[in-house]
């Protein structure tokens, strides 16, 4: 079962577990579950995606109840409407701390035209670990909150390997060392990326609504061993 964090008429918000795609795609295998045919055992009536996550991200995934809904949602997002916070870790601790990432991208294929790209960051909390990688004794990590405000293929997790600091967990623009590491020495087998709030004008009311979703247990493990809670609550509490 999904987590829905939001229902009502008009909308549908979901908590997407990491690793589960979102629907069939020439990305994923013709035998995977799909985000999109589980939320519709769910909840009665017809869905339709108002936007996209990687599989292998999770957090906060929007879905209408209407085609007509899902045209005006599609309008905030293209017009940049919509405030989209993510929570990352890194490799390394970035400097400057925060920042915009202002890099052109292409699409899903590499070899596309490039269109301009950009995503603010913030570094909320940085950890050292004393376990030997290649040269270094010790490995340095960042928890980072990250908002992009284009919406390009795998935008996040390319832009941070652009600036050398790539996400944790990231099998195609990561450190297959550090991610590694992480297998060994924290348990962490996911991409560390999460989709943890979302705020829109609600489609039909108008009204604010913000959404959130939670973390699941190896996003919670990490923030206890790296004592990175409290970096959290703080920064979302002065940002709302």
């Amino acid at each position: 079962m999904l987590e829905i964090l939001y229902q009502d008429d008009d909308i549908v918000a979901v908590n997407k577990p990491a690793n589960l795609a979102v629907h069939r795609s020439k990305f994923v295998g013709p035998d995977d579950a799909f985000l999109v045919d589980m939320v519709r055992e769910q909840v009665d009536g017809r869905v339709h995606l108002a936007h996209r996550l990687d599989r292998a991200t999770s957090g906060v995934l929007l879905i209408a109840r209407s085609p007509e809904v899902a045209a005006a949602l599609g309008e905030q997002f293209m017009g940049r409407t919509v405030r989209k916070r993510y929570l990352a870790v890194a490799r390394g601790w970035p400097d400057p701390g925060e920042g915009v990432i202002d890099y052109a991208l292409p699409g899903s294929r590499d070899t596309g035209p490039r269109r301009e790209a950009s995503t603010d960051y913030r570094t909320l909390a940085t950890t050292e670990v004393e376990i030997a990688l290649g040269r270094y004794e010790r490995q340095r990590y960042s928890l980072v909150l990250a908002e992009p405000r284009t919406g390009r293929f795998r935008q996040i997790r390319k832009h941070f390997a652009h600036i050398h600091h790539p996400l944790i967990g990231d099998s195609q623009h990561g450190r297959g060392d550090h991610n590694r590491l992480f297998k060994q020495h924290f348990s962490s087998h996911r991409l560390l990326l999460h989709a943890l709030r979302l705020d829109i004008l609600h489609p039909v009311s108008g009204q604010p609504l913000a959404i959130e979703a939670g973390l699941d247990d190896t996003w919670n493990r990490l923030l206890d061993r790296f004592t990175w809670s409290d970096a959290l609550t703080s920064a979302l509490t002065d940002d709302c």
